[in-house]
């Protein structure tokens, strides 16, 4: 429900009612504007909290793996002539100073990767009523200083025991999830109606972008260096950026303070256009006897399970079933993440352009999209089943 002071903006800013012609040309020309701004903050805060998500993924081969592993497989392994002895000892050095030094095994590991999700389902619908109150701008960024503070605090908890890592990142990820359920808010006052898809979906592919970017790095840094550096790089990271989104970040555009008067009139009046909202009625027997959405909730139950179970145990399948070391590892495990980021921000782009023209219905390009999608990811996905059934399924029975 809008607020008496965006009411009054609202009377302010459109008396007429209509967009004007040269105001709202302007205020849709090109990327360059403040909105496009925002989606690109939300963009940078989804790459961090997934960064700091994927960072345990990554490095998880290199606190448990049992050796060390210093060249490619193919390469030889016989020892060094004598005179080579003093550089052979600095490499097993270097190798002991990045060794393991966790027993866990695959119950253990699959307890502390899945753990920041045993809470977090409890948290969406709350926290979308606590956004409402404060304002989405200070839950994000509270919740992305937390989970930065409690990343760096990682490589400490692993040192005390599985229970203090456990219960770090069940915090760690209801904090995760109350950034992401949250910043939802952002766009039922900053998102134009023909525009929403694309600024959402640029704000999405943050997550993408972020355990593609961790998954590259984290692999050279298990392999070069050691493991904890990974979580103290996006940790600190985060908590030096949650600061600068408190200060670059508004609730909405009337109270921005940089933003051009013809944006503003825009996106006011496009949202005015649109209805007042319900408020805080919350038909729930209705949701209940919906089968659409049932049906929603059925797709992401199965579309999060596997892509979950792909994002945060396939560099630990890489790395010990085919073999690979902690570079191959992270480089092979990047890679689907990178093309998933560049089809979401195409995918965003798509859905507008198919929206604005009118050449489908909303609802239809939505099934679309779903249809085309979801198939092709099973089939890949049973693909590599199919590929390396043998090993692969014991692997995932003991997670």
């Amino acid at each position: 429900m809008p607020s008496r002071t965006e009411a009054k903006g609202v009377e302010a800013i459109s008396s007429d009612g209509n967009l004007s012609t040269v105001h709202a040309q302007t205020s849709r020309k090109g990327f360059c504007s403040v909105r496009h701004g925002l989606a690109l903050l939300v963009h940078l805060c989804n790459f961090l909290i997934n960064s700091q998500r994927m960072s345990l993924s990554i490095a998880m081969p290199a606190m448990v793996n049992s050796t060390v592993q210093l060249r490619p497989l193919n390469a030889s392994t016989e020892r060094p002539p004598v005179d080579s002895q003093d550089g052979w000892n600095g490499t097993l050095q270097q190798s002991e100073a990045m060794a393991p030094v966790y027993d866990w095994g695959p119950e253990i590991q699959g307890i502390i990767l899945s753990s920041c999700n045993y809470a977090s389902f409890l948290v969406p619908i709350p926290t979308g009523y606590i956004a409402g109150i404060f304002g989405a701008k200070y839950l994000v960024g509270v919740n992305l200083l937390l989970s930065s503070v409690l990343a760096l605090l990682i490589p400490l908890a692993a040192d005390a025991g599985v229970l203090s890592i456990t219960v770090l990142r069940i915090a760690q990820g209801i904090a995760q999830v109350m950034v992401f359920t949250s910043q939802f808010s952002l766009w039922v006052k900053w998102a134009p109606p023909l525009e929403k898809n694309q600024l959402i979906n640029i704000a999405i592919s943050g997550h993408l972008m972020g355990s593609f970017i961790t998954l590259l790095i984290g692999g050279f840094l298990c392999q070069t260096k050691v493991w904890p550096s990974i979580f103290y790089i996006f940790g600190g990271i985060g908590c030096a950026y949650s600061f600068l989104w408190f200060l670059l970040v508004y609730d909405d555009p009337i109270h921005h303070q940089f933003i051009s008067a013809g944006e503003k009139e825009y996106i006011v009046c496009s949202l005015a256009q649109q209805g007042c909202s319900p408020g805080w009625s919350l038909p729930i027997k209705a949701m209940i006897k919906s089968l659409p959405l049932w049906g929603i909730l059925v797709f992401h139950f199965t579309e999060f399970w596997i892509f979950n179970i792909l994002v945060a145990y396939l560099p630990t399948y890489i790395n010990s079933v085919l073999q690979a070391n902690f570079r191959d590892s992270g480089i092979l495990s990047a890679l689907l993440l990178g093309a998933a980021c560049i089809g979401t921000i195409l995918g965003g782009l798509l859905v507008d352009f198919l929206h604005s023209r009118k050449i489908f219905r909303l609802v239809t390009i939505r099934k679309l999209s779903t249809a085309i999608g979801t198939p092709a990811f099973f089939r890949d996905y049973q693909k590599s089943l199919h590929t390396h059934q043998e090993p692969f399924l014991p692997l995932l029975l003991d997670f």
